[in-house]
């Protein structure tokens, strides 16, 4: 059985099907198609067995499986894994096992899920397709000569092509929804603090956030349902009870206010059919009894100037760790500062060591102050830029990326071009807030489209409320 989460979490825990055997449905198709979209740097076959095998044991029993009974999850590749390697898709990391897992591992695990394995990922979630991976790129299941988007382009391929009914990435400046957009998945990124970051392996500690891609709107609600709350282990986890992102679907949008953000709709490098699917989807939302207006949030128009500063002023910090010293690869060198330079030269990918220079080169005297200092004031106007527009809105819409799925290697020799495919994401993580990608129809090339629901702070409830009204308006079939 394959499908959405919560068909086949309802048909294990009614025992109309077993784990075991929405298991064995999902491992075939992997073992069919996998070695052609390359979603996965581990599958965890072994592991998923052994979860299935104890799902069906409790339905057996009596006993509650829990609310993901037997849904087969992917997880991104920086997420730790008890005793199974965590890889971040880099050589410095080669030969690591973690001996913990994540929080969000635990609370999957708790609740039923099984896991089908550690999906690839640009290295250390750095990138916007999934081909700065050292273990080769992942390819687009709609169109295999296309990415997947990043970086988290193998847990949106996994869930695309059916190897699991949801899976989990990381999203710094846009890595679970615009990878979402382009394999026609739905993509949340939680508020930050909303899931909790133990166990994650780090990029940007003040941007980083944990979030769910499925099929349907209502899954992604339910499993970030099942990884939201608070976590002692971390310090940025926010306490006390959080509504649920579930509790206001079926509810219609009749009465809500919804601004379309004019800066981002307008973005330079913005295609003609994405602008006019996101018309589109403003046109469905009136329909349906919301009041759409456009909005300009002027700040956004500098946060990919400023992301480019602070995300790798962090990634800097973060990565410095990464010395062949206490964990990974080591590279044999006359004296230790020998040993250091030999061991991230041979383990770091370009694009890392481009953005870890970029942010030493931010932090270091004498520029501090003019980069990321700069840099932390745009965001704190992006910040107020937000709380301005959602005083007269519920929910803001934009586009998720500027364009459908580009070609392999088409922007892999100009960095700034990929970077490009951020600008529509990237504000929310500056400011905190949640937002999800939703498909919403195809290109002209007949790849698919995402549009973006983006919310204040702790607004999931009413975010994806907007969004499962999107995904009963979206168009169906090729380009509209």
């Amino acid at each position: 059985m394959t499908g959405p989460v919560e068909a086949i979490a309802r048909a294990v825990r009614q025992g109309e099907v077993r784990a075991v055997e929405v298991l064995a449905e999902h491992l075939g198709r992997i073992a069919r198609t996998e070695p052609d979209v390359h979603a996965f740097n581990l599958v965890t076959s072994d592991v998923a067995g052994r979860q299935a095998e104890e799902v069906d044991r409790a339905v057996a029993e009596g006993r509650d499986p829990g609310p993901l009974a037997g849904v087969p999850v992917a997880l991104k590749d920086l997420l730790c894994t008890r005793g199974v390697p965590t890889t971040c898709s880099s050589r410095v990391l080669e030969g690591w096992v973690p001996p913990y897992d994540a929080t969000v591992v635990t609370r999957l695990a708790e609740a039923g899920a099984v896991f089908v394995g550690k999906t690839n990922m640009d290295e250390f979630a750095m990138g916007s397709s999934t081909e700065h991976s050292a273990f080769g790129p992942t390819r687009n299941p709609h169109d295999l000569s296309r990415v997947p988007g990043g970086s988290s382009g193998g847990s949106a391929a996994a869930v695309a092509a059916g190897f699991a009914a949801a899976s989990l990435g990381s999203d710094t400046g846009g890595s679970i929804r615009q990878p979402a957009a382009l394999c026609g998945v739905v993509g949340a990124k939680p508020t930050y603090g909303l899931v909790s970051r133990y166990g994650l392996v780090a990029f940007a500690s003040s941007l980083d956030q944990i979030g769910p891609f499925a099929l349907t709107v209502a899954d992604a609600a339910m499993v970030l349902d099942v990884i939201s709350g608070h976590d002692e282990r971390d310090s940025t986890s926010l306490p006390g009870a959080q509504p649920s992102a579930s509790s206001r679907l079926g509810r219609g949008v009749a009465g809500l206010r919804v601004g379309v953000i004019a800066e981002l709709v307008g973005a330079d490098g913005m295609a003609p059919d994405v602008a006019a699917r996101v018309e589109e989807a403003a046109a469905a939302l009136s329909a349906a009894g919301a009041r759409v207006e456009p909005v300009s949030v002027p700040s956004v128009r500098y946060g990919l100037s400023a992301y480019y500063m602070i995300a790798p002023a962090e990634a800097s910090s973060n990565l410095a760790r990464y010395d062949g010293v206490r964990y990974g690869l080591r590279k044999p060198g006359a004296d230790i500062t020998e040993m250091y330079t030999a061991t991230r030269s041979a383990g770091f990918g370009a694009e890392v060591k481009r953005r870890v220079m970029l942010g030493t080169y931010a932090l270091s005297a004498g520029y501090y102050d003019a980069y990321y200092g700069k840099a932390q004031r745009v965001r704190t106007l992006i910040i107020r830029d937000f709380e301005d527009a959602y005083r007269s809105y519920d929910v803001l819409l934009s586009p998720t990326a500027p364009t459908t799925a580009f070609e392999l290697g088409a922007k892999t020799a100009d960095p700034l071009t990929m970077y490009l495919n951020d600008v529509c994401t990237i504000p929310s993580n500056l400011a905190g807030h949640p937002a999800v990608s939703v498909p919403f129809g195809r290109g002209t090339d007949g790849l698919p489209i995402g549009v973006q629901v983006l919310a204040p702070a702790l607004g999931e409830p009413v975010m994806f409320q907007v969004a499962e009204a999107l995904e009963a308006a979206a168009p169906t079939g090729g380009a509209a």
